[in-house]
């Protein structure tokens, strides 16, 4: 079994990713580019997998962090992947993820780089 560190800096890497393929693309260019939507979907599902294994004691521990919804999310984009819509993934990408990285970052350093 993996660790809760384990599965936090998968947060922060895919989160990083996301950056990556974001930078310099608009709404517009970002709605005409499948392979782009494809690939951050794909990291949004590995950050919603990586947060469905941290366990609930630990969740509780950081109530500021949508835990529920980001799993949630990954499993509409799992399981309901034709009605994901490509707005929410653009304005998840763009301005949660930035932020989530940030939180998660924060709790890695508190937690595990002592």
């Amino acid at each position: 079994m993996r660790s809760v560190e384990l599965y936090l800096r998968d947060i922060v890497e895919a989160a990083g990713v996301i950056h990556e393929f974001m930078g310099g693309v608009d709404r517009k260019s970002f709605t005409k580019d499948k392979i782009t939507q494809s690939a951050i979907l794909h990291q949004l599902i590995i950050i919603g997998e990586a947060c469905a294994h941290v366990p609930h004691e630990f969740r509780q521990r950081y109530p500021d962090i949508e835990w529920t919804s980001i799993v949630g999310f990954r499993n509409i984009a799992v399981h309901v992947y034709y009605s994901v819509n490509t707005s929410i993934v653009y304005a998840t990408a763009k301005d949660s993820v930035p932020e989530l990285q940030g939180q998660i970052a924060d709790i890695l350093e508190r937690e595990f780089d002592k």
